[in-house]
């Protein structure tokens, strides 16, 4: 195993070194991968339930599956229910929305779907729309379009950590911001 470049941040008071990956010629970015990270989840759940109980809202909305952890932890802290938006069909999801949207980290088109179970519960409510990390907005496109499809009001979007432009995220409820990394 060859050892890799990290970039240190502290994030709701847990210091964390994140690899830093090459995602195109001349262009890094540091990875935030909070699965299993059972200190940190809990920290940056802690962290964000504060901020966010500033809003009136219903549920919590994620995108799987990195941020589910996310998602969970504040569900619990909140009480909230949350939904996750899938990125495959699964024939249980019955007559499920979709829109497309395109990830940074795979530099594939994706698809998110949202069940037709969720799809029921999320007419007329107020939702917070969760990342892991921002970084494009590709992927807060696609939630924030399968929301309005649904009949759901955005009433806030949150993440742990933006990414790149801190201008361009400026209303987004988070923990932190990373750099981009260019060579």
């Amino acid at each position: 195993m060859t050892e890799r470049d990290t970039y240190g941040i502290d994030i709701a008071g847990v210091h964390r070194e994140l690899p830093l990956f090459t995602i195109k010629p001349g262009l890094r970015i540091a990875i935030l991968n909070i699965l299993g990270d059972v200190e940190l989840v809990q920290a940056c759940a802690n962290a964000l339930a504060g901020k966010l109980s500033a809003y009136d809202y219903d549920v919590l909305v994620t995108a799987e599956s990195k941020s589910i952890p996310i998602a969970h932890a504040l569900g619990v802290i909140t009480g909230k229910p949350y939904v996750i938006l899938r990125k495959a069909y699964k024939p249980y999801m019955g007559d499920a929305l979709q829109a497309e949207t395109l990830s940074i980290t795979t530099g594939a088109p994706q698809t998110l779907y949202l069940d037709e179970k969720d799809r029921e519960m999320m007419k007329g409510k107020k939702v917070i729309i969760l990342d892991d990390v921002i970084s494009t907005g590709s992927t807060l496109q696609g939630m924030r379009l399968l929301m309005q499809k649904a009949g759901a009001n955005v009433v806030a979007e949150a993440a742990i950590l933006t990414e790149g432009e801190r201008a361009k995220w400026a209303d987004i409820v988070s923990l932190g911001h990373l750099p981009v990394f260019t060579d």
